[in-house]
């Protein structure tokens, strides 16, 4: 289903989350390709998220699935508390800019008719300036408990694995006393 997951949210969030650590990339690749696709789901652009976040992840030396991945930070739930932030926070920045006359109930008339001129004004440019300082700190803290999180996977992974040999090892001498 296109808005809620068989699921749930939490078991998708899970999965993805799962998927990134999984990458062969180092932490760093994976830690900057979530980063930037978490960032590109704070702007307004939302049929253009998958390409913005892999032209930043390309640029900062990001994993390109692992930026797709992140872009699933903006999903249903997310979307109404993000664009009504980043509105809010845009108009802050352009100082309190804000046409009258226009208010927030207003967008859907102009999105059923497409007039994007009259679209930009007042909601696509405080947006995406608003998006700028709330995703590069979205981006921010995504980047910094990915890498802590796949630095943490690798290493429980590592002992996993060197754990399995030995008692695979363990378990061939033991064989062997019992054969002979």
């Amino acid at each position: 289903m296109m808005i809620w997951p068989r699921r749930s949210y939490w078991r998708s969030a899970q999965y993805f989350a799962k998927r990134a650590l999984r990458l062969s990339a180092t932490p760093h690749a994976i830690a900057a390709g979530v980063a930037a696709g978490v960032f590109a789901s704070f702007t307004p652009f939302v049929g253009f998220h998958f390409m913005i976040a892999a032209a930043i992840a390309w640029i900062i030396r990001g994993n390109l699935v692992a930026s797709a991945i992140g872009t699933f930070v903006g999903n249903p739930l997310t979307f109404p508390l993000v664009w009504g932030t980043t509105l809010e926070i845009g108009k802050l920045i352009l100082h309190g800019w804000y046409p009258a006359g226009m208010g927030p109930q207003d967008i859907g008339h102009l999105l059923w008719h497409l007039e994007f001129a009259e679209l930009w004004e007042p909601f696509l440019k405080p947006m995406a300036v608003g998006s700028l300082p709330l995703g590069l700190a979205a981006a921010l803290l995504c980047y910094v408990l990915t890498r802590w999180a796949a630095v943490a996977f690798r290493e429980q992974r590592k002992k996993h694995l060197a754990e399995r040999a030995r008692n695979r090892a363990g378990n061939h001498t033991n064989i062997g006393a019992i054969v002979s």
